[in-house]
């Protein structure tokens, strides 16, 4: 199970939507006869890709234990059942980690499994499993992404100078270490004063980046520039997310090639949890945050933040800009309470991982 949990983290950046998973074939001898993981969108899940390389092997499959990072699916979707492909091969065992979370699942591939004569264990590895696919849990379970917070700060908690310089307070390293968790994430989530400011891509610059996550713009007013760098990204998608009814600059940005998006609350401002539940309707499973101190704000206070991702400089700044312009509380209690999940050295930096605590 470790080695199937090892090709299920192979499989991470390139498989959104659909959930990473490994999975490893040992013959009736105890030797491993074949192994794969999930495969871009519409292509084999881990399961086939375990089939075809023990066949490529020259390995029968009878009799065989297939050892999975998630239940077997039992429906037709992009690709066929996983579960009758298993059985088709005569597996005799399968060992997975976890049920899987989609309706259109939920215990059916396992039930089928059992049905055919194939015996059925669920367990091992199911904390690592859970957690490479976080994101597809939360979507399935909540029916909203699951949304992780980047900040990179000082040591004193802040983004940016009063003139708004910000360029760079943490290394070269924490900058690769952040375009290695924003390659992961299905959506990019920014506001228009972030845009305005510091005019950024927001796209995943790594030689191994296979896609590019969904650009998603919470501008109220429309206020996204023509001419932003944004654009520069071939094939991306852009969607833009406004508050009010603009049929001009609405149209201007759709020829601009981007998705426009109305999601109104009060106060001209954009309803951020009716955004996450359609961003859960178009499959994302991640959103990755990299906004200003209001956006943040906004997503602390309508409790949206599933986790923070701090790159924490050995610095000081003084005054400047904060994480997120949350209170004046008059209560500690009124405070997001988190617990650290992991915190490492990332060149000179910290990086601090911390979940709002009961997530």
């Amino acid at each position: 199970m470790s080695q199937a949990l090892a090709l299920a983290e192979q499989a991470r950046l390139i498989c959104p939507p659909n959930p990473a998973v490994g999975c490893v074939l040992v013959g009736a001898d105890g030797q491993v006869i074949g192994q794969g993981h999930t495969q871009p969108t519409g292509q084999a899940h881990a399961e086939v890709m375990a089939l075809r390389d023990a066949q490529a092997r020259g390995h029968a499959t009878a009799g065989a234990t297939a050892y999975v990072t998630l239940e077997p699916c039992a429906h037709q979707g992009r690709t066929g059942p996983c579960a009758d492909a298993l059985i088709e091969a005569g597996v005799r065992k399968v060992v997975a980690s976890l049920q899987d979370p989609n309706p259109r699942v939920a215990g059916q591939g396992l039930a089928r499994l059992q049905a055919a004569g194939v015996e059925v264990e669920v367990g091992p590895g199911a904390e690592v499993a859970r957690e490479l696919n976080i994101g597809f849990f939360s979507r399935m379970t909540r029916g909203r992404p699951w949304v992780r917070m980047k900040v990179a700060a000082s040591l004193d908690g802040r983004t940016a100078l009063p003139n708004g310089a910000s360029q760079w307070i943490t290394s070269d390293a924490a900058r690769a270490d952040g375009h290695a968790w924003r390659a992961r994430a299905c959506a990019v989530l920014t506001g228009i004063g972030t845009v305005l400011r510091d005019d950024p891509r927001l796209d995943v610059r790594l030689p191994s980046a296979t896609r590019q996550p969904m650009l998603v713009i919470a501008d109220s007013q429309w206020r996204t520039p023509l001419a932003a760098r944004l654009w520069q990204v071939p094939g991306r998608r852009v969607c833009i997310v406004g508050a009010s009814a603009d049929a001009g600059r609405e149209q201007a940005l759709r020829e601009r090639g981007a998705d426009v998006l109305q999601q109104p609350a009060a106060e001209g401002r954009i309803d951020l949890s009716a955004l996450l539940v359609e961003l859960a309707r178009r499959e994302v499973n991640e959103v990755h945050v990299e906004a200003g101190a209001q956006l943040n704000a906004a997503l602390w206070r309508a409790g949206l933040v599933d986790e923070l991702l701090l790159y924490q400089a050995p610095r000081l700044l003084g005054e400047g800009a904060p994480l997120a312009a949350l209170g004046p509380f008059a209560e500690l209690a009124q405070g997001p309470q988190l617990e650290y999940i992991g915190v490492d050295r990332i060149g000179p930096d910290l990086r601090i991982r911390a979940r709002v605590t009961g997530r």
